[in-house]
């Protein structure tokens, strides 16, 4: 459509569409999502924000095995966008 690009008033996408994938961004945001993951993710905290509730119970029970490895790395792929939210939207930014 034209003139229906990011912040253009969009009625499905109200924080944009991504240009890459023609999603709509989710309401979630990246930077939020891998701070929570870094700093809280042993207790699965940057999923439930996300909605990946079934990831967040994993984390939960075996984040202290992982050494916080899982969770970190986890993180950093939200921070850089790897990551969408439970219904398949990339995170914004």
């Amino acid at each position: 459509m034209p003139g229906m690009g990011p912040g253009m008033g969009a009625p499905m996408a109200p924080y944009g569409v991504d240009p890459i994938t023609g999603l709509p961004f989710s309401d979630k945001s990246k930077m939020v999502a891998g701070l929570l993951q870094i700093f809280l993710g042993t207790f699965g905290i940057g999923r439930f924000y996300t909605g990946h509730t079934g990831i967040a119970i994993a984390q939960l029970l075996v984040g202290w095995i992982t050494c916080g490895i899982w969770p970190l790395v986890d993180g950093i792929l939200m921070l850089m966008g790897k990551v969408t939210d439970a219904q398949g939207r990339p995170l914004r930014d």
